[in-house]
């Protein structure tokens, strides 16, 4: 009879993880080396011809073993990746992790904790509320005297939750808005049109009426145009601004914004998933001036965090806001454990069984610290200002507008969106380079979204040659 196969956790656990681990790490090296660029040459049928070539059979009648499977099936994903760690994959709010993050992260999946009840993740549960009130104290300043541990409502301090990103938190915060005005009639959302599509969407998946969208004709949501919307529009209202547009990382005018709000007696979302970053920042959090004024604010630590997916929270100024997310299965939060003192995990998420990501942020943020992650903020917003003065400099080029965190928009001069849109793919069919594309002004960029902060000069001078020379078509 053969042996079970070894697990990941208990005394044993690193034992069977070290050789393993070594397999793991040839096998990410040996597929970027394959890969030879930020992502994989040939186009969609290409790659999937090559995966479905190296990894065979995925279920066969005898398995090969777990050496054999994840050389194979490692090295083959790392050799079809696109790799943000490469500084020409800058299409997307998709940052490199850093090593210490994605080794804690290890940890995580290796102790498993799930973290719907205290009795499968004791530690964890604990570390989540200690770090999601320090990010919540990030948002809105001093957190005074925390309440009871893992009980949303008892404290009247800010608190966070973690999420599986900015689409989650903002669903969420929409969620929120809607309980803490049932009693007033529907909610009506109001967004700019640069908001994050996950904010209407998050408006039909819960039953609103369609949301009210509000013109961004220099790509953030005027205030004055807002002022108009708001005025006469009845019942409950939430006004969703935007600090890190998905397009240009462009930030709202959020003071005026929270001015025109408290005037209508509207509540007030910030989706900062992509600009909170800027709060590590002692020069640059500035810029997120008024982001406190907001009854729940979005943030996303796999954009300017560096944290492996998922690592999103939602930070909510009234704890009471919470109170609609409770809830009540007697296998896990048992109503004569909570009064003996269990915390009660439930209302801490919509989801059931969670990770526990908060592992890989507590330790980035302790390796780190307030100063280091600001640097790496720093350094890539640092990027995008040089590669604007070069874009800005140059006769071949168009750059749409000074960059206000990482977002580089420009275009090659005179060129057509349809030849715009041709060297985009060619790019990526080639495995030369990774970049995005935004409709700007009714014309079509090509975006760099520069997140590695190791980007050099002389990475960005080579983009742009690339997209030279696919220009003429």
């Amino acid at each position: 009879m053969s042996s079970s196969p070894p697990l990941a956790g208990g005394p044993q656990g690193p034992q069977a993880l070290r050789p393993l681990l070594d397999i793991v790490l040839d096998a990410l090296h040996d597929g970027a080396t394959a890969r030879g660029g930020p992502l994989p040459a040939g186009g969609p049928h290409t790659v999937t011809t090559r995966l479905r070539d190296l990894a065979g059979d995925l279920l066969p009648h005898h398995g090969t073993g777990p050496d054999a499977a994840l050389r194979t099936l490692v090295q083959a994903l790392a050799e079809g990746a696109a790799d943000p760690a490469d500084p020409l994959c800058a299409a997307h709010l998709h940052c490199p992790p850093l090593a210490v993050a994605t080794a804690a992260d290890l940890a995580a999946s290796a102790l498993n904790p799930s973290m719907d009840s205290w009795d499968q993740a004791p530690a964890a549960s604990a570390l989540e509320t200690l770090v999601t009130d320090a990010l919540a104290h990030e948002v809105y300043g001093d957190p005074g005297h925390p309440g009871q541990s893992g009980h949303p409502g008892q404290s009247s301090s800010p608190q966070a939750l973690v999420t599986t990103g900015g689409t989650e938190a903002n669903q969420l915060a929409v969620l929120l808005a809607r309980e803490t005005a049932a009693a007033q009639g529907p909610l009506q959302l109001i967004t700019g049109a640069n908001a994050h599509h996950s904010l209407p969407r998050a408006a039909w998946l819960l039953g609103l009426p369609d949301p009210v969208t509000v013109p961004a004709p220099t790509g953030t949501l005027d205030p004055a145009a807002l002022d108009e919307a708001l005025t006469d529009l009845p019942g409950p209202k939430l006004v969703a601004a935007t600090a890190g547009t998905t397009d240009a990382g462009l930030i709202d005018p959020l003071p005026e914004i929270a001015d025109v709000c408290e005037a209508h007696g509207a509540r007030l979302h910030i989706d900062a998933a992509y600009g909170a970053g800027l709060l590590f920042s002692p020069t640059r959090r500035t810029q997120l001036t008024g982001l406190d004024r907001a009854a729940t604010v979005t943030l996303d630590l796999h954009k300017l965090g560096w944290q492996p997916v998922a690592a999103g929270l939602l930070a909510v100024r009234n704890p009471t806001d919470l109170t609609p997310l409770t809830h009540h299965a007697d296998y896990l939060n048992a109503d004569d454990d909570t009064e003996a003192g269990l915390p009660d995990l439930l209302g801490r998420s919509l989801r059931t069984t969670r990770r526990p990501d908060i592992l890989k942020i507590a330790v980035t943020l302790k390796a780190l610290g307030r100063t280091g992650l600001g640097t790496l903020v720093d350094q890539v917003c640092d990027h995008a200002q040089e590669f604007a003065v070069t874009l800005h400099t140059h006769p071949g080029f168009d750059l749409y507008d000074t960059p206000a965190l990482s977002t580089v928009l420009f275009r090659p001069r005179g060129a057509s969106d349809e030849t715009i849109a041709h060297i985009r793919r060619t790019l990526l069919t080639q495995g030369r380079a990774v970049l995005g594309r935004a409709r700007m002004d009714g014309r079509l960029w090509l975006k760099a979204t520069l997140l590695n902060p190791h980007t050099q000069p002389g990475d960005l001078a080579q983009l742009l040659k690339l997209v030279e020379g696919n220009t003429a078509r």
